[in-house]
């Protein structure tokens, strides 16, 4: 795990001292570099993974997380060559450096033993996507959009905050390990404990976020680049439910059953509203960020069933749609990149210009809506099932989000391929190379994700 921490640090001082001519090249290697060395550290060996957890603190909730930001860095940067064409050399290695900060903070935020450096590395993340939403962001609005996503951050994290000076006051200690120990037999009978509870784990719902909590997203995601919405889309809303994972154990044996079915209801019918709201969007961008706010609202519902099963159908759910989400992003971002519009009532009947783009299309709203055999689907349905044991009602509510979900990611398809082609558009640019790769590296992890498995059935 040390070689990956020097290799994203690595790749910091790479983006500032680089020479000018190798600086994306050099990058991207590097990148793919720590990813593959992720993959034969991480691979199949449990006792690996055991022993990295005792000495660092990775284990099987944040090793995939760790994948898929090894994953989406070199995405991102393939993703931004189009859009940095038209800034100096200087803003483009700023540019990079912010990206590489964003792996660098995940990586300690993932690895952290200790609640301090986790609060630390968590609120560190969010400086580089302030930064890349304010100074590249397309349109004024980007203003707004950082005083929201300020607002919010501040609304969460603060709370958090005092909660963490409390616990460090009554256990003498923030270190991971000791909170198995002590933390339920201090906090289980104590009169505030609802108080701490409910400060510990607003951060994270309003950083995943659930509905009622997203204002600041759709803004943000709408703003920003588009390295800034794959890596808000596919990492960092991920460190909400991370957060939500690693806390939530701390407080199992304190007894908030009454609060636990207020917050999954609230998830679940966050869930479908989202769903509702989405089809009264037109812009597309807009669009896929509410999308994200639906699915992530019931990942949020899967982790306060607190079940085990739950919370492993919340893990495929999150690792997936962070693939589908920053893939969705990369193809409206292409689109718009050609026709210079995201309102879905402009950008259509591109499957009589670029043919092949519409696959790629088909593919990931299949994914986004949960069609099987994706990795969604079966979150989806571990999910859904483990409401049904809480509550059967929830299962119809659940389901109702399910097929609000399938029926905007058909209209998502339905509008941009379809219908007839405007005029002006008729004359755009073929998809390059990078730009398949791109797409196809999104979807590529999904087929995997499918047929490991099968494998693993077959063997059985």
């Amino acid at each position: 795990m040390g070689v990956i921490l020097f290799s994203s640090f690595g790749v910091l001082l790479i983006s500032f001292l680089g020479s000018s001519n190798y600086v994306w090249s050099v990058l991207v290697f590097f990148s793919c570099f720590i990813f593959l060395f992720c993959l034969v550290i991480f691979g199949n060996d449990l006792g690996v993974i055991c022993s990295i957890f005792y000495n660092i603190g990775l284990d099987f909730t944040s090793v995939p997380l760790v994948v898929l930001s090894c994953w989406l860095l070199p995405l991102t940067l393939l993703a931004s060559l189009g859009h940095l064409s038209y800034y100096n050399f200087i803003s483009q290695r700023l540019y990079c450096f912010l990206l590489s900060f964003v792996l660098f903070s995940l990586f300690l935020t993932f690895s952290s033993l200790e609640l301090s450096l986790f609060y630390i590395s968590f609120e560190a993340t969010l400086i580089p996507i302030l930064i890349i939403i304010s100074r590249w962001g397309s349109q004024y609005d980007r203003y707004q959009a950082s005083i929201y996503f300020i607002f919010y951050t501040l609304l969460g994290s603060l709370p958090f905050l005092v909660s963490l000076l409390s616990i460090n006051v009554f256990l003498g200690s923030l270190f991971f390990p000791f909170f198995d120990y002590f933390f339920v037999f201090e906090f289980s009978f104590n009169d505030f404990s609802s108080v701490w509870w409910f400060f510990t784990f607003i951060i994270f719902v309003v950083k995943m976020p659930v509905y009622g909590f997203h204002l600041w997203l759709p803004k943000a995601h709408v703003e920003a680049t588009i390295a800034g919405s794959m890596l808000l889309a596919a990492v960092l809303l991920k460190l909400g439910g991370y957060g939500l994972i690693r806390l939530l154990s701390f407080f199992s044996l304190v007894n908030f059953f009454s609060l636990n079915i207020f917050l999954v209801s609230f998830c679940v019918w966050g869930s479908f509203i989202t769903g509702v709201i989405c089809f009264c969007q037109s812009d597309l961008k807009s669009l896929i960020a509410y999308s994200s706010v639906g699915h992530m609202s019931l990942v949020a519902g899967g982790i306060f069933l607190g079940f085990c099963s739950s919370l492993n159908g919340s893990m495929v759910l999150m690792i997936s749609h962070g693939l589908v989400s920053s893939g969705l992003f990369c193809l409206a971002n292409l689109l718009y990149e050609r026709s210079n519009t995201r309102t879905l009532g402009l950008v259509r009947g591109y499957k009589c210009i670029i043919s092949f783009l519409a696959f790629w299309w088909l593919i990931s709203c299949a994914a986004n809506l949960g069609l099987p055999p994706f990795p969604n689907f079966l979150g989806e349905l571990i999910i859904i099932t483990n409401l049904g044991f809480l509550d059967f009602s929830f299962v119809f509510l659940a389901g109702g989000a399910v097929v609000t979900s399938a029926i905007y990611s058909l209209l998502i398809y339905q509008l941009t391929q379809s219908n007839k082609i405007i005029n002006n558009f008729s004359n755009i640019n073929e998809i390059n190379l990078r730009e398949y790769s791109l797409i196809f590296f999104h979807l590529f992890p999904l087929f995997l994700l499918i047929l490991n498995p099968l494998l693993l059935f077959i063997n059985f």
